[in-house]
């Protein structure tokens, strides 16, 4: 009968495309494929606006089943004994079309968790004020189709299952479930014969396709005669799909006869009830007879598992998963830190990373081996870390390979007796830590040699929490969690760990020195406005001079750090300061009266204060109340002007002198501000932002009101006898 087949379509949103400089930049997209898909098709959209700023872009997509791929577009290094796969990637270009569509299409998939990642090429590293310019909206969206087979035919272990292909446009599809502790599977293909009794040629496809690597094993038969594949390790508890096609004539059909057997290993391990009360005494503390106990146990567990290791393929130690926190997760070892090695089975730990939830972060581990438990010198514990099935077979020469997947190897000895692996992005799986004993001269040179290595296993968000010039972010994708570092002071890589480009010491205290020490430019424009008696300004320059300090020595990237409160805190009154600066300077050349002045004065912070709150970053919280300052100001001198039938102010020297250079080194500093700050001149640019402003404040505060002696501190602290008058007025009472 023909196979039913069903279409099914998935769709997410489309995201706004960012520049990259970290992991954060790139758009995450998290599909689930079903079980039984044959088909996968991707539709990737993307998409730019039609402005002038839009130009001709290049967007890069990343493919990964289990995990979000591990991308690097930057060339920096990665953290020393971490494992790096490069992820399947695509381009699609954006020319003169605004939109461009692509499909990708991906047979007989791997079925699970997909992941697609995309961004743009690298960030400039230019400093753009929010509302000075548009930038240009690049927009992508992912959507999938999957054909799916409702009743794929189960192959069962052991049973010959005879098919028929119909013709070469329609394979045939099986399935056959992996049970576990499976140590090998063997398919055998046999009684190959065409609708027109003829020698028959087929393909099989055993395995499914995973992205960036897929091990997909391909098998040709030819003829009636028996075809057979071995596979070692294949995945235990999973549905492995199998595909036969026929390489005939398009109208003959193809019967085949398939059988799939495995070979089960026999797990030799502490006995559960032993490990149940190991557990408990762990969790219970000490109390009285725990200790005997526990010591029995353990040489229980001990007489066991050398009893069972001559008997059975690998020794299985019980491993207790204990969640701490998002993406964070340690397991502990119920017989300890330490487990024994031998030379003739391997140890295996389980460390269940199948939540769906722990592919966001880092895989740590480490390995220790106690020299003292070797017998031999030249002994070696070899290690691997796999997915899905365990390695079962570790030799000197072994690449930790499975039937469908790629292992990573390590290796302790007692010239080196420390090891550890990370492993970026962990596929959502089983994973399994397989150890054995090798000796120089074979298996049997160690005979009943063993080694102790303390095994440390965790996962964890970001790898030594990206160090000290990196802060780990938690970012999400819809419900999904994954960690991200975002790296500081020059330094980069996923760790920031990559100093190629790291800002030393030397320019770490330069650049907080510039930043901080040229708000001190603001002491010359405090002294002009308290000589001419502009208190209430000078209180606001000293507390914009104060929280500018600190908060530049507070936001530096690098160890010379000072912060006095909290980040946010300092920001705030950063930019309060800044820009009521400006509006108490523009409205204090105005020359309004005391009265109207000082109630602006209060009327425009509570505004300004108001507006930072709902956008700190926005070019209007400094442009809209220097335009309205300006505006009151052209009002009140064309008012002053026509009052006194002349140009206002009326000196030139006002103008030359004072007006003009503070007008000029206003603008400039705006046009620094606003177009030439980048991540790399940021200190020394900003720093001459912060000159340029005091200054011009000092150049253009107006000279103090006629009638307003100077500072006369001789007569305002007296200190000696004065003839003073009496100005009361007397009170007569008419009787």
């Amino acid at each position: 009968a023909d196979s039913l087949y069903v279409s099914e379509y998935f769709s997410q949103s489309a995201q706004k495309l960012s520049f990259y400089s970290w992991y954060g930049n790139a758009k995450l997209f998290h599909f689930h494929v079903p079980e039984d898909t044959v088909l996968l098709r991707w539709l990737l959209q993307a998409s730019r606006g039609k402005g002038p700023e839009c130009t001709s872009m290049e967007i890069t997509v990343h493919f990964r089943h289990g995990a979000p791929p591990v991308i690097n577009p930057l060339g920096t290094r990665f953290p020393a004994n971490a494992t790096v796969r490069p992820s399947y990637n695509i381009s699609i270009t954006l020319g003169s079309a605004v939109q461009n569509t692509t499909f990708v299409n991906v047979t007989t998939p791997a079925a699970g968790d997909w992941f697609i990642a995309a961004h743009l090429p690298q960030a400039a590293g230019r400093i753009e004020v929010k509302g000075f310019s548009t930038p240009c909206p690049y927009m992508f969206q992912a959507d999938m189709f999957v054909l799916r087979l409702t009743d794929m035919p189960v192959l069962e272990p052991g049973v010959p299952m005879p098919h028929t292909v119909v013709s070469p446009a329609k394979p045939l599809h099986v399935k056959v479930f992996v049970p576990k502790h499976a140590a090998a599977m063997r398919f055998q293909l046999s009684s190959c014969v065409t609708s027109e009794q003829r020698a028959c040629t087929v393909r099989v496809l055993l395995g499914s396709i995973t992205l960036p690597q897929s091990f997909q094993r391909s098998l040709t038969c030819t003829g009636s005669t028996n075809c057979s594949l071995a596979l070692e390790s294949p995945p235990w508890e999973k549905w492995l799909q199998i595909m036969v096609e026929s390489l005939g004539t398009a109208n003959a059909s193809v019967s085949v006869e398939m059988l799939a057997s495995f070979t089960v290993c026999r797990p030799g391990s502490t006995s559960s009830f032993l490990s149940f009360i190991s557990l408990n005494q762990s969790q219970a503390g000490a109390r009285p007879g725990a200790a005997g106990s526990s010591a029995l146990a353990a040489a229980e567990a001990a007489r066991n598992a050398s009893g069972q290791r001559s008997s059975s393929c690998l020794q299985s130690q019980p491993v207790v998963r204990e969640d701490l926190d998002v993406v964070s997760v340690r397991y502990r070892l119920l017989n300890g830190p330490s487990v024994p090695v031998s030379s003739l089975s391997p140890t295996l730990l389980l460390l269940n990373l199948n939540t769906g939830m722990d592919s966001g972060g880092s895989l740590v581990v480490s390995l220790l081996l106690n020299k003292t438990s070797v017998s031999l010198a030249n002994a070696t514990v070899a290690a691997c870390v796999s997915a899905a099935s365990p390695v079962l077979s570790l030799n000197a020469t072994q690449n930790c390979s499975t039937a469908f997947s790629q292992g990573y190897p390590l290796s302790v000895s007692t010239s080196s007796a420390e090891a550890m692996l990370i492993v970026l992005y962990p596929q959502t799986d089983d994973w399994f830590l397989s150890l054995q004993l090798l000796c120089p001269g074979g298996q049997g040179g160690c005979a009943g040699a063993e080694g102790r290595v303390s095994v440390f296993a965790y996962l964890t968000p970001c790898f030594n929490d990206c160090g000290p010039y990196g802060q780990c972010s938690l970012l999400r994708r819809h419900g999904f969690l994954y960690a991200g570092c975002s790296c500081k002071a020059g330094w980069g890589g996923w760790s920031c760990t990559d100093d190629s480009k790291a800002q030393s010491v030397g320019t770490q205290n330069l650049a907080t020195l510039l930043l901080t020490l040229s708000n001190l430019m603001f002491l010359p424009a405090i002294a002009v406005a308290v000589h001419r008696f502009y208190l209430v300004e000078a209180s606001v320059y000293t507390y914009t001079m104060f929280f500018s300090t600190f908060y530049h020595a507070c936001d530096q990237p690098g160890v010379a750090v000072l912060c006095i409160m909290d980040y946010d805190t300092l920001q705030y009154c950063d930019f309060l300061g800044s820009v009521v600066s400006i509006w108490v300077t523009i409205l204090c050349m105005a020359r309004l009266k005391k009265v109207l002045k000082y109630v602006l004065f209060v009327l425009g912070t509570l505004l300004i204060a108001m507006s930072l709150q709902l956008d700190r970053r926005g070019v209007w919280n400094m442009m809209g109340p220097c335009l309205f300052a300006l505006l009151i100001m052209v009002t009140a001198w064309v008012h002053h002007g026509a009052k006194r039938r002349h140009c206002y102010p009326s000196s030139w020297k006002r103008w030359v002198f004072y007006l003009l250079p503070g007008i000029t080194l206003a603008f400039i500093a705006i046009s620094v501000y606003a177009f030439m700050e980048t991540n790399e001149n940021y200190y020394y640019t900003h720093s001459i932002w912060h000159v340029l402003v005091a200054c011009s404040v000092a150049f253009l505060l107006p000279p103090r009101d006629k009638h307003k002696k100077p500072w006369a501190w001789p007569q305002k602290l007296t200190c000696r006898y004065q003839i003073c008058q009496n100005d009361r007025e007397e009170l007569y009472a008419v009787t």
